[in-house]
Order: C-alpha cells, then structure tokens, then sequence
C-alpha cells in the first residue's frame, strides 16, 4: 500500500504526526506498537512492521488475552515507520483528530519463522492470503496472536485479531489491562492536558521554525487563563443525597430510577492535606 494514502490524508502544517517515508530497511528484529487512539471513538491502532511501513488495522475494543474473544480488527493504511513513537494530540478538523498513547510496544517473529527476513517475507505472504500467525514480544501483550481476514467482507478491511491459547493467555472475560502509555506512564486524559498546556497541540517540536506552527505558538501563550473559582473554607455546608422510597415511581420519559440498597452515604473533602 506504502504512504500515499497515509500522506493523502493529513496536513502536516497542522498535526505533530510524523511524515516519514517508505521502505526503509530495518535491523534487529521487527517492531509492534499498539496505539490508544481517543478520536471520534475511542479505539486501538495495532501496528506490524512489514516492508518499511507498519501496517496498521483499527481495533474498536483493543487487544484481549482472551482465546474465545475474536476482536474486529479494520485494515487501514500504512504508517510510517517514525509512527510507533508518536505520543499526543491530533489536533481537531484533521484526520483522526484527538490524543494517542504508546500502549503496548515490542518486537514480533511470524509464527515457524526465525529472523527478521524470513518472518517479514512470511508475514507478507500471509497477508495476501488474508491470515497471518505471530508471537509478540511486548510490554503488555505476548505470546501468540492471529489475524484472520473476513472473506465475507467486500472491501477486504475487516479481520479477526484472536489470542492463541499460550502460557500468556487467559481466560477471564472482560480482563482489564494497563490503560497506561508504556512510553510514559501517562494516561490518556494527562497527555490532553500536559500538550494543551505547553502549546504542543498546534505545532512539533522538531519542527519550530515552521510559520504557521510559530504563530499559533504565540497566539497560545498570548492567550489568558480564565480566573480560578474562589474556594469555600473547610468544612462546606454540602449534605449527601439521600434516596427516596417510591413504590409506584413517577410517571413521565424524562426520570431515571435508581434502585436503592440502603446504607449509609457520606461525603469526603480533600485539600491540600487537610480531609474533612
């Protein structure tokens, strides 16, 4: 596929992502990066390198180590090799705008193949044929994964991403993993933050002198910060929510019922070090 699509989709006078370039030959073994992508929906981006690039397939529900979970993996284009370290804020109007994390990084050997040259050329194989095997290496995921294509599917872009039963797998439904960056240690919600507030959202570091980037620059740092709300003194006069018993409920669309199971409720202020 290579990066004319990838380049055919971005503006990089206005988004950090990197531009990179195609077939480059590698070293050492070969590289994964699954990304955390907050965009319109929050997503995961699950990367392979193979032929320079990373092909790359957009996972809804992320990664499981889960043999019986199939997660919908939608192939879509290749990205630069550059990509696996990108880390922050797409900024919103451009393709894919919203905040990505390094989740899970590491190396991968295709499934019976030993090297970088014989599991690149057996990955690329299997690609066409619509099914590749391998064994991951990473912070978050190992062991044994499988891609399957669905033949059903006209457009070719949707695929299986599925656990193979390992030493690494597991069987618990639902299974939370890190929701951290790897790179970092960030969460998604501190990556917005920290790059709103250096100004990185509307330029790259590595790119400075470029004009536009420059001159939202300044206008971010012209720009002042609203007034902090006063505080209140401690203790405030707040009280807790207390349920009401209703049996015969309130009739009307626009109620929510909440079933109660009784208890106590209570309120905790902290500030500073003081608790209240």
């Amino acid at each position: 596929m290579g990066l004319k699509e990838y380049h055919r989709k971005r503006k990089f006078a206005q988004t950090p992502e990197p531009k990179g370039k195609s077939g480059k030959k590698g070293h050492g073994p070969l590289r994964f990066v699954v990304q955390m992508h907050d965009a319109s929906r929050l997503h995961y981006d699950f990367r392979l390198e193979m032929g320079g690039v990373f092909k790359s397939w957009a996972v809804p529900k992320g990664p499981s180590l889960n043999p019986q979970d199939q997660r919908l993996a939608i192939y879509v284009e290749d990205h630069p090799i550059e990509y696996g370290s990108f880390e922050g804020i797409i900024p919103k109007g451009n393709y894919g705008g919203g905040t990505v994390m390094v989740w899970d990084e590491g190396t991968f050997v295709e499934r019976g193949s030993e090297g970088r040259q014989d599991s690149e050329t057996a990955m690329l194989n299997g690609l066409k044929k619509g099914h590749i095997t391998f064994v991951l290496n990473g912070h978050k995921l190992k062991g044994e994964f499988a891609l399957i294509q669905l033949k059903k599917d006209k457009g070719q872009k949707a695929w299986l991403l599925v656990k193979k039963r390992d030493e690494y797998s597991s069987i618990k439904r639902d299974q939370k993993l890190d929701p951290t960056s790897v790179k970092t240690g960030r969460t998604l919600e501190e990556i917005a933050e920290e790059s709103e507030k250096a100004g990185d959202v509307w330029h790259s570091k590595r790119n400075k002198k470029n004009p536009e980037r420059v001159a939202a620059r300044k206008s971010f740092a012209k720009t002042k910060a609203p007034p902090k709300p006063a505080r209140a003194t401690m203790p405030r006069k707040n009280k807790p929510m207390i349920a009401t018993l209703d049996r015969n409920g309130t009739p009307g669309e626009n109620w929510i019922f909440d079933e109660d199971h009784g208890g106590l409720r209570a309120l905790s202020e902290v500030e500073g070090k003081r608790v209240h």
